[in-house]
């Protein structure tokens, strides 16, 4: 490990007790299904305890979905944007970290072993719904930014530290935050990567799916057309476009995943009665884009496969399948190697060492797109925790993961700090 002692104190600062009870705090506050305002309330008053300087803005949600890049699939009635600064002047460069605030939904209180909404700490782990996804790596994030002001360490440079919402639905906080201006030379998305740094994440587009069939009485079925045996053909087309696509990929980043780029169908629903032939079949997924793919010729591409398959059946040709796009519409992004939050993070893993600091990339959308692509700020994924345990029950993370996320966090502050290049004004 090639630390100097300044960053040796910095990291001994990390205050594992503060992390936690902070993170208490945050998992008893259920955001989901666009509930974000007292997550974000609690958030801005941590920062301020801090003592770092706050921007806090109600999100014009109107102008907002002029962008191109706006997407959601919640309603809100009153989001709330929330960015803390810390500037210790000269003319060093300014470090975006990044962390959403909203959850997925608990599901089912029965399959948990603990109380969705309450962090339960058992034999080294945290349980409940965030911790992992991602409110524990957000609030590890902060941790690191703690310990940095606890020592009085000088940084060339500031920090912007967005608390966000929407992230699950179309990452409309992130946005609304690059467009209010908040943007560096640098980003951090705190998003669980197992702190590897992804440089490369792939897209994912929501789709809707309505098959047509022509209904009968059940006891006649022959006489009618099930959009169900249509829709399962449309799906076994689909299961071999996405071979296809993923037989065809081409990127290091992502050689870990056997499907880098899924199709994935989550929800089917269809016909009226029980006994009789179902008339229409409406299923919704997601769509996996590839990294440097466009996003409009992704589109084009699905639309003409179910047009494909349609053709081939006589009752399909004349009745085709409908494609919507909706939703969460996550456009892929990536960060060359050569970039300096690149080559920061891959150092910093090293010399704490958590790896070799190899760059990866990952098979799902992220907020780190609107950071690259409307906010023009270079950026990596790199976060505590294993992502295969998110958007499930028993959500759970290691506090170890936790404390080395916060550490990883203080230490790139000072890095990256150090190293002079562009700077802008942020208020």
């Amino acid at each position: 490990m090639s630390l100097d002692p300044a960053e040796a104190a910095v990291l001994a600062a990390v205050d594992e007790g503060w992390l936690l009870e902070t993170l208490a705090g945050l998992v008893a506050i259920p955001s989901w299904q666009g509930r974000e305002r007292p997550a974000q309330e609690y958030m801005a008053a941590v920062m301020a305890g801090l003592g770092m300087d706050l921007d806090i803005w109600e999100i014009d949600e109107a102008e907002l979905r002029r962008h191109p890049d706006y997407a959601t699939e919640i309603e809100r009635e009153d989001p709330l944007g929330v960015v803390g600064c810390v500037g210790w002047g000269g003319s060093g460069p300014t470090l975006v970290l990044n962390g959403h605030v909203d959850v997925v939904p608990p599901g089912d209180p029965d399959r948990w072993h603990t109380p969705p909404f309450e962090m339960v700490l058992k034999d080294g782990r945290v349980h409940g719904r965030g911790v992992l996804d991602m409110k524990g790596p957000l609030v590890a994030g902060l941790a690191g930014v703690k310990a940095v002001l606890d020592t009085g360490a000088r940084v060339q440079g500031s920090v912007l530290f967005q608390s966000v919402i929407g992230e699950e639905d179309g990452g409309l906080g992130t946005l609304a935050s690059v467009l209010r201006g908040h943007v560096g030379d640098g980003a951090v998305v705190l998003e669980p990567t197992r702190l590897a740094v992804a440089t490369a994440q792939a897209g994912a587009l929501n789709f809707r799916l309505t098959v047509p069939g022509r209904a009968a009485h059940g006891a006649l079925r022959h006489e009618g057309v099930s959009a169900l045996e249509n829709f399962m053909r449309v799906y076994e087309d689909l299961m071999d476009f996405e071979r296809e696509r993923n037989a065809a990929v081409d990127e290091p980043r992502l050689s870990a995943f056997a499907v880098p780029y899924p199709i994935c169908v989550g929800t089917v629903q269809g016909g009226e009665w029980a006994s009789s032939v179902p008339e229409t079949v409406r299923a919704e997924g997601r769509f996996g884009v590839g990294v440097g793919e466009d996003v409009a010729a992704a589109r084009r591409s699905f639309e003409a496969r179910i047009a494909e398959c349609c053709a081939r059946d006589p009752f399909l040709r004349e009745n085709p399948a409908r494609v919507e796009w909706w939703g969460g519409q996550f456009a892929p992004c990536e960060t060359p190697e050569s970039a300096r939050i690149v080559g920061a993070a891959r150092g910093v893993v090293r010399d704490l060492g958590l790896g070799g600091g190899d760059v990866v990339g990952v098979p799902y959308g992220s907020d780190l797109r609107h950071l690259v692509n409307a906010g023009a700020t270079p950026g990596v994924l790199f976060g505590p925790g294993n992502v295969a345990g998110a958007h499930r029950p028993n959500e759970s993370v290691a506090v170890s993961e936790l404390v080395d996320g916060a550490r990883a966090v203080a230490l790139t502050v000072l890095r990256f700090g150090s190293l002079r290049v562009r700077t802008q004004s942020h208020w």
